[in-house]
């Protein structure tokens, strides 16, 4: 219940506007107060301004529904853009069963024990010829059992020997010379092999790794030797004996070269493996 007061406003109410304007005012403050009407007004004036103020409030009250509605269905469509519906096509899309990666091929002679690998002879058919290497697998294991891998995936195939040194050695075995030089190839290049020096001397027609100063070095570069090395005995993984060929390997050594560079490399076209044929 509101406190009741007076509303008595100064002026004159003998006719005109400021009548009509005092008793708006305080039939206003009356309101306000809740206080009964001290009168009722029936001016003309008066009347329209009690229209004015009925068509004000009615004007009021339909914008503030029109406001309510409008902002219930602004967030109805912001929450709906926040929190879009799954379409049933991203349903079918997460619930398909991922393919399966292809199982990755195991080298011929990945896990390959010394008795499989002994008597095999890897057979390189070279532009110049051919040259047929026996595995020495009992004296290093880890370095046939790749060499045989290379020979077998076709690795060494259009590889070139790429250096060769006067009356010592020829070297092949770098796998970017390859025509067909892959990111499979480099993958192949970037294992590296434990040293394996043995009793075996490096004296001619012995196939040894080539790698760099530092030990476990070696990749796929192979050199074989047309001379003598007793230096290199004892460091470097001697792991085949050329059976067939040496005179192709001695061609190789003494064809033109611009110091170890070969002035028309020879090309490996194929390389195989087989049971050695003594």
């Amino acid at each position: 219940m509101r406190k009741q007061g007076t509303c008595a406003f100064p002026g004159d109410r003998t006719g005109g506007k400021g009548t009509v304007m005092f008793e708006a005012l305080e039939l206003e403050c009356r309101f306000r107060s809740g206080l009964p009407p001290a009168w009722s007004g029936s001016s003309p004036t008066l009347n329209r301004y009690r229209n004015v103020v009925g068509r004000q409030a009615f004007g009021c009250l339909i914008f503030a529904v029109f406001c309510s509605v409008y902002f219930v269905m602004a967030g109805a469509t912001v929450s709906q853009a926040q929190n879009p519906a799954p379409s049933t096509e991203n349903l079918k899309k997460a619930n398909t069963r991922p393919a399966e990666a292809p199982a990755p091929v195991r080298d011929p002679f990945e896990g390959a024990t010394v008795e499989k690998m002994t008597g095999q002879c890897v057979n390189l058919e070279t532009e110049s010829g051919e040259i047929v290497i026996e595995m020495l697998a009992a004296k290093a294991p880890e370095t046939v059992r790749a060499f045989l891998n290379l020979a077998a995936v076709g690795a060494l195939d259009t590889t070139i020997f790429s250096r060769v040194v006067k009356g010592f050695v020829i070297q092949g075995g770098n796998l970017s010379t390859s025509e067909n030089w892959n990111a499979q190839l480099a993958e192949r290049m970037s294992r590296h092999l434990p040293d394996e020096p043995s009793d075996v001397k490096h004296v001619r027609g012995i196939v040894s790794m080539a790698r760099g100063d530092e030990p476990n070095s070696a990749t796929t570069h192979f050199f074989i030797l047309v001379g003598e090395g007793p230096h290199l005995d004892g460091k470097f993984t001697a792991f085949g004996r050329v059976l067939n060929g040496l005179e192709v390997v001695d061609a190789i050594n003494h064809a033109p070269a611009e110091g170890e560079k070969p002035v028309v490399p020879v090309r490996i076209k194929h390389a195989g493996v087989a049971q050695c044929k003594k």
